[in-house]
């Protein structure tokens, strides 16, 4: 089923991710997810200038790469996908992108945006989002806003600026953020009002059984701005497959594992010693009013209705009713088939109540 999220954009309740392709996956793989996913009907497709991750030098921009390549063979109608990037924000490590990059200012917004229409091979993109804000503000993990850590900004009306000229000159059609804030949403949406310039179309933050800080102020402003939620990491890095509470803690080739010490983003987040992160996934036995019940936290509730926790996860997410498409991640084409059939999972009211509990016990151990 197509969610609107224009009068001529319509897009997949599921959205394929490539953060993996170039990485993890090679072409032929990437090839083969992007064929599987269109088949089940996906038409969204997401990645980023500095795609894949871990990022590094030597595969910066590969993702692009791979999406542009796959859309030429396959010979798809252009009209018939949505295609999605972004511009990374302000980084001290990735120097091999514009030198940092240093700043969103409108010169780098514009060599980026050049730069992934020539990596993809597009005369367009239909949905170009800010990375992640150029100001500073608590991200990936982290939860405390710290006043002494904060930097001089490119103006929002500057970076608004810059992709409105993008969408005059043809180079994209609607505008995203991504990794933002309730300030920082309202200041986008202040500044194309005050300017008459594009207005934000989307918002692409985490959501997920485990990290459900949306609704804790930007569910307001999206709701009232009509602005829709692309939900990603809704498995929350694979943690709620429970492919991570087998023994040894998991395949070796997945992503935490694999990985381990070189992604500092999904660390951040994701690192599985932090507080209530397995528990929340685990059974927990817990006291309230002198009662002992037993708690059954999100693995088990998926058992007790005979689903699997992938159904569970994934339904969660789309229940929700500003959430356009959630930005799905795969490796394998078995992962990918587990996520497509979980989309038509229509969770109960019952199923619901229990999710709550948990989250009540545990909340957003994963923000």
């Amino acid at each position: 089923m197509a969610v609107v999220l224009a009068p001529d954009l319509s897009v997949s309740k599921l959205c394929l991710g490539t953060m993996t392709f170039g990485e993890q996956n090679s072409y032929s793989e990437s090839a083969k997810l992007l064929s599987i996913a269109t088949q089940a009907g996906i038409n969204f497709f997401d990645t980023a200038e500095m795609y894949p991750v871990p990022q590094r030098a030597q595969t910066h921009g590969k993702s692009e790469v791979y999406l542009g390549r796959w859309i030429r063979e396959s010979n798809i109608a252009r009209d018939k996908i949505v295609i999605a990037t972004k511009v990374a924000g302000p980084s001290g490590q990735m120097t091999w992108i514009r030198g940092g990059p240093h700043s969103l200012d409108k010169n780098n917004i514009k060599a980026a945006i050049d730069t992934s229409l020539q990596r993809l091979c597009l005369d367009h993109i239909d949905l170009y989002q800010i990375h992640w804000p150029d100001r500073y503000t608590p991200m990936f993990g982290e939860v405390d806003y710290d006043p002494s850590r904060r930097i001089k900004a490119v103006p929002v009306d500057e970076q608004l600026q810059a992709l409105s000229d993008a969408v005059d000159a043809g180079k994209i059609r609607y505008i995203g953020v991504s990794n933002e804030t309730p300030y920082g949403l309202m200041e986008f949406c202040r500044a194309s009002r005050g300017n008459r310039l594009p207005r934000v179309l989307s918002i692409q933050n985490a959501y997920s059984l485990l990290c459900r800080t949306f609704d804790y102020g930007l569910a307001e402003c999206c709701h009232h701005e009509s602005i829709n939620l692309l939900a990603y990491s809704p498995l929350a890095m694979g943690l709620l497959t429970a492919k991570y509470l087998e023994d040894g803690g998991g395949p070796a080739d997945a992503r935490l594992n694999l990985y381990k010490g070189r992604y500092t983003e999904a660390e951040c987040r994701y690192d599985l010693g932090k507080p209530n992160l397995l528990p929340a996934v685990k059974v927990r036995t817990f006291r309230i009013f002198f009662q002992t019940i037993s708690f059954q936290a999100y693995v088990e509730i998926s058992k007790n209705y005979g689903i699997t926790p992938v159904e569970l996860a994934i339904g969660f997410v789309l229940r929700h009713p500003l959430v356009a498409s959630a930005v799905i991640g795969a490796t394998k084409d078995y992962q990918l088939m587990d996520i497509v059939k979980a989309a038509a999972i229509t969770l109960t009211d019952e199923m619901v109540e229990e999710i709550d509990a948990v989250h009540s016990r545990f909340p957003n151990p994963a923000p």
